[in-house]
């Protein structure tokens, strides 16, 4: 590299860090880097919010101290007019901290319902095919404290039980790629996120759909703003979801044990066996156990809807059950057990 171009650079990431020194800055950056121990490449979903904007600065930050490569992406939902252009300021703010960011762009029809939904999964797999390119490990998200908050409570209004109301965590391997998502930021409130990209860029998009109540996401974000001013104590509310993070860890227990003492797997014919004694838990860790295998036997990403599984519990219970289908799989009664394979 020339000399000048390499004092020039030299002098960049000198201003990047600068920002450190500020007390609050730091704290962060110390919360930030604590749940990242390793020194892999790392890719960043940027959106343009104040939360992924201060996920890209703290990353950087990170990069240049470890030494390691990072990745940037933005994606292009092309859902609004004005995206495209959103898309590519975010890009030239990012620019001016030594942020090569690329733009990923959601092309062809896109759906009339569950838009939503259509637009996070295209996200994920727009990143993940980005990543698989560049041999990337770790996807690193904005997601932040609130939005944990949020998650909870939508949840709640699902009826979820307590495996997905637990479920939002720092760390979550996506589909059956070898590619893990990791949310870095989930310990940080918002309002310091916004803080750190106010002094560092002074810039963030503002997205309308925050803000439009047709979705039930805007409608619990509102919610969740009016029980804090009722008083709720997020301490609190965190100190509730870990506690039921841990009786989620004492059924997983059970649920393993069950799998291991009471079912059978053939794995050259993808066929599961079941003792009558794996009937013979509790209801949630029969559930389980019965979940994890159609989705494993079943070779699915996603599990059977509970209340499908529900339904086969019950008619396995009942003696004139012989044989449904379910998930991928064929459910049969075999003498006293329950047999389990892949649906032809």
């Amino acid at each position: 590299m020339n000399p000048k171009n390499l004092s020039a650079q030299n002098k960049t990431h000198k201003k990047i860090l600068n920002h450190l020194s500020k007390k609050k800055i730091f704290k962060l950056f110390k919360e930030f880097s604590a749940s990242l121990n390793f020194k892999d490449s790392l890719a960043v979903a940027v959106s343009g919010g104040p939360d992924s904007l201060a996920l890209a600065y703290l990353t950087k930050c990170y990069s240049l101290i470890n030494n390691i490569k990072v990745e940037y992406f933005i994606v292009d939902h092309k859902l609004r007019k004005e995206s495209s252009l959103e898309a590519q300021k975010v890009k030239d703010v990012l620019k001016k901290i030594n942020i090569n960011c690329k733009i990923l762009v959601w092309n062809g029809k896109k759906p009339l319902r569950n838009i939503s939904s259509a637009a996070r999964e295209k996200r994920f797999s727009l990143l993940a095919n980005e990543c698989k390119k560049n041999n990337i490990e770790y996807l690193l998200t904005g997601h932040h404290l609130n939005d944990l908050f949020e998650n909870f409570l939508i949840r709640i209004v699902r009826g979820s039980g307590l495996n997905g109301l637990i479920s939002f965590d720092q760390k979550v391997k996506y589909k059956n790629q070898n590619l893990e998502i990791l949310r870095p930021l989930l310990n940080l409130e918002k309002t310091d996120l916004i803080y750190l990209c106010d002094e560092v860029f002074n810039f963030f998009v503002k997205d309308p759909s925050n803000i439009n109540k047709d979705y039930k996401r805007t409608r619990i974000r509102a919610l969740l703003h009016s029980l804090e001013k009722e008083g709720l104590d997020k301490k609190k509310f965190i100190l509730t979801i870990n506690n039921l993070k841990d009786s989620d860890t004492s059924i997983k227990f059970y649920v393993d044990r069950n799998l291991k003492k009471n079912a059978i797997y053939l794995k050259r014919k993808n066929i599961c066996i079941l003792s009558q004694n794996f009937f013979d838990q509790s209801h949630e860790i029969i559930f389980r156990s019965l979940t994890k295998i159609i989705q494993n036997v079943g070779k699915k990403y996603y599990p059977v809807r509970g209340k499908s599984i529900n339904n086969i519990i019950n008619l396995i219970n009942d003696k004139s059950f012989s044989k449904v289908t379910l998930g991928g799989c064929y459910i049969d009664r075999v003498g006293k057990t329950i047999l389990i394979s892949k649906e032809k």
